[in-house]
């Protein structure tokens, strides 16, 4: 008798731990970070958090930048800034920060952060302001469960856009990662890379092409400086190598290539975008690439299927004159960012 209760209550503890397992895994993907917004606005006095909100249907959720925005030494990004609020409002910050991004997620953002600590030293102030709490977090609409609102969190070399709806991330994009340096060569924190995968897997992919290969995936001039402050990238007709006439091993760097992308991202939100890949056709994506595969040799790809567009450059020196040291990468969705292809 005791034998058969104990296994009718294990039964039903298994029950319970299954039921509230499925519930997590069930639970809509932007309810923490609605929760997280929430938090953080909260902790704002009214003068911070009138400069931290605007409207859902403001022109300023499309204002995205990647580049120091500033007039004599002061701030023009929208926003409130890192250096502006206290340990506590930071500390929310970070984690409505972390409420949206994986892990490595995580960690790349404030690693991009911590880079401009590094560029003052090299600047000796004769660049741009290079601060690590220049980094500027704006709220778009009220986050609540069962409206529709967004997020960013933007500075130099850094712009993470994130749109939800009724608790559901319904857009992760645009997401720009930048760095400078790329590498870092000298001092406390040499050898450091931010974004390696980026760069090193695209060099990858196409050192292993054929010379057949290489003829359709080369490009003879370098793309261009990736255009901010838009609702949607500007794409044509994808060009390169099709996802199509590449080996099998081939189409795994490719996959890991985008997954070095998209790893950053929510796990959940993550797979949902590479079913739409896979929905679209992955054989569909054109890989593209400019310049050499060798370290401090310019280099820009693009990566076009039908539902994204990956732009990444890396042909600036660093602020210490090293070439091609500096890296600007981001993801779009198609045909538009900020939850628009969703309609």
């Amino acid at each position: 008798m005791w034998a058969r209760k104990l296994v009718l209550v294990a039964s039903g503890v298994l029950l319970l731990l299954g039921v509230a397992f499925f519930a997590r895994e069930a639970e809509p993907t932007g309810l923490k970070m609605t929760e997280a917004a929430q938090r953080f606005l909260k902790t704002l006095p009214p003068d911070l958090r009138k400069k931290a909100t605007f409207a859902f249907d403001d022109p300023e959720r499309f204002n995205w930048h990647f580049v120091p925005l500033e007039q004599n030494r002061k701030p023009t990004r929208k926003g409130v800034a890192l250096f502006e609020m206290n340990e506590t409002q930071q500390e929310a910050a970070r984690e409505l920060l972390r409420s949206a991004v994986s892990a490595e997620g995580y960690q790349t953002a404030i690693t991009i952060m911590s880079l401009e600590a590094i560029l003052h030293e090299l600047e000796q102030g004769k660049g741009p302001t290079r601060d690590p709490q220049w980094y500027f977090f704006t709220v778009f609409g009220e986050p609540s469960r069962d409206g529709e609102w967004g997020w960013r969190v933007e500075g130099h070399h850094l712009s993470l856009n994130f749109t939800v709806s009724k608790g559901e991330v319904v857009s992760s994009t645009p997401a720009f990662w930048g760095a400078n340096p790329a590498t870092v060569l000298s001092g406390p924190k040499k050898g450091l890379r931010t974004i390696p995968d980026h760069d090193d897997l695209a060099r990858e992919l196409f050192a292993s092409l054929d010379e057949q290969q290489r003829k359709i995936a080369y490009q003879p001039k370098q793309f261009p400086e990736v255009q901010a402050r838009n609702k949607a990238a500007s794409v044509s007709q994808p060009v390169g190598l099709p996802a199509a006439q590449m080996r099998p091993e081939q189409k795994e760097i490719l996959r890991k290539l985008l997954d070095a992308y998209l790893r950053k991202l929510l796990p959940q939100v993550a797979e949902a975008e590479k079913r739409r890949i896979e929905a679209a056709g992955f054989d569909r994506i054109h890989f593209a690439y400019a310049g050499g595969t060798e370290p401090r040799q310019p280099r820009t790809y693009r990566i076009q299927g039908p539902t994204f567009l990956v732009e990444f450059l890396n042909v600036q020196p660093d602020s210490a004159r090293n070439p091609a040291n500096h890296i600007h990468s981001v993801w779009r969705s198609l045909p538009g960012d900020f939850g628009l292809a969703a309609k």
